[in-house]
């Protein structure tokens, strides 16, 4: 674990940096901190920024700065969609200390983006959390593109991954491995695309990804290899992230799959699929490993949210509602209860030193012990802000980074 946390932090960083969606190594855990477990309008809020518009998407913490992005102008409103010509979407770069806006760029969304219904509003057009390796930001929205911009603010350069778009729109982040950027745009064009991060050019691309929003993963089997791990409809695959050329493939979760594999100790865990499954694969195989390599393979998961590994347990949190707990090396059931929301959950947990943080839509943030057993230690929501949390926080340095669709949060406990 330790090497592949140490590999993380060469690519994007010190330790202190949340770079990509969940965080180093996308596995959505921050143990070697202590963060706030409590804090309102008034307690433990550092700062507070208005956000140029809504979004799904998770804030990023690279250096002294915080990025984020928004959508505005049209499907911001459920009763009014507006004119999608004045659909726009933002990048914006804070100071993580004080929140004071650095720089903010205002794109212009594709002509191809999909019209607003009311499934599609409940996401919205800035779903894909930016990645960064403290030089440049990448975001990335869907048929709009990927964009890359200097650490200030200086467009870099704009790339297209396809055109296409399904149920609600894209939802896959953009990661990093050495010089590549990789992007699933299954959605899109389904492919997986890696673009030199410098130039933008195309570098390899894998095709036949289907039915796939994950934002893809970067795994270390227990050789030390390096693996991006794609999940999709029916298949889980490996590949080198460097050629993009397919090391393995095993029997996946049959149907179109959301949850971002996360691994430990050279096993990827995959969650997905509308009546909600669960599967482990060791890595490190080659060829069909469903046989070989399959650990197990549950009726149980997450349509949406993403899963957390700690000390040989799963948590999560699935979109219904339900907190989950199981045993890692076995697939066993240690616990579930019902979280104190009745509204889906679309944030993934995440870890904060001793403590699970879990997002609720209308609810606040849920504050659980990691125990064997189901236990809620606070429930935070600010008072002055009603609108929806659709995003985990991100961690650095003991505070937590949280946004709504109305603004972007730093709790960091007063006595610090």
């Amino acid at each position: 674990m330790l090497a592949t946390v140490l590999v993380c932090f060469v690519q994007h960083g010190s330790a202190n940096d949340w770079p990509q969606f969940r965080g180093p190594g996308g596995n959505a855990s921050a143990e070697m901190t202590r963060t706030p477990i409590r804090w309102d309008d008034q307690h433990n809020l550092a700062w507070k920024a208005k956000l140029p518009g809504r979004g799904a998407s998770s804030p990023i913490i690279v250096g002294d700065r915080a990025y984020i992005t928004a959508y505005s102008g049209y499907g911001i409103d459920p009763d009014d969609f507006g004119n999608k010509d004045d659909l726009r979407l933002h990048v914006i770069a804070l100071d993580k200390k004080s929140g004071t806006r650095i720089w903010e760029k205002t794109l212009v969304a594709s002509v191809q983006t999909q019209n607003c219904t009311r499934r599609v509003i409940d996401h919205g057009y800035a779903t894909s959390t930016p990645v960064s390796d403290g030089d440049a930001v990448f975001a990335y929205f869907g048929v709009s593109g990927l964009y890359a911009f200097s650490k200030e603010g200086k467009p870099i350069w704009h790339a297209n991954t396809g055109e296409k778009t399904a149920g609600f729109g894209s939802a896959s982040s953009p990661v990093i491995h050495k010089n590549l950027v990789i992007v699933n745009a299954s959605i899109e064009s389904q492919n997986v695309v890696a673009f030199d991060k410098t130039s933008g050019k195309k570098v390899w691309e894998i095709p036949d990804v289907k039915r796939s929003w994950c934002t893809p993963c970067l795994a270390r089997s227990r050789a030390g290899k390096t693996e991006l791990i794609i999940n999709q409809i029916d298949t889980v695959r490996g590949f080198d992230p460097l050629s993009g050329r397919v090391l393995w493939t095993c029997q996946g979760i049959p149907d179109y799959t959301v949850p971002v594999p996360i691994s430990q100790d050279g096993v990827v865990y995959c969650l997905g699929g509308r009546s909600n499954r669960a599967l482990a694969i060791q890595l490190g195989g080659s060829g069909d490993v469903t046989r070989s390599h399959k650990l197990w393979d549950l009726p149980k998961g997450a349509n949406v949210t993403s899963p957390v590994y700690v000390d040989g347990r799963l948590y999560w949190a699935s979109d219904k509602g339900i907190m989950n707990c199981i045993d890692a090396e076995t697939g066993k059931e240690i616990y579930k209860s019902r979280l104190p929301t009745k509204k889906r959950i679309y944030g993934s947990i995440v870890r904060g030193g001793d403590h699970l943080y879990v997002t609720t839509r209308d609810q606040g943030v849920v504050v659980l012990s990691i125990s064997h057993e189901y236990k809620v230690v606070s429930q935070n929501r600010f008072s002055a802000d009603d609108s929806k949390l659709n995003a985990g926080p991100a961690v650095s340095e003991g505070s937590l980074y949280i946004r709504s669709d109305g603004f972007l949060y730093r709790i960091t406990e007063s006595n610090r």
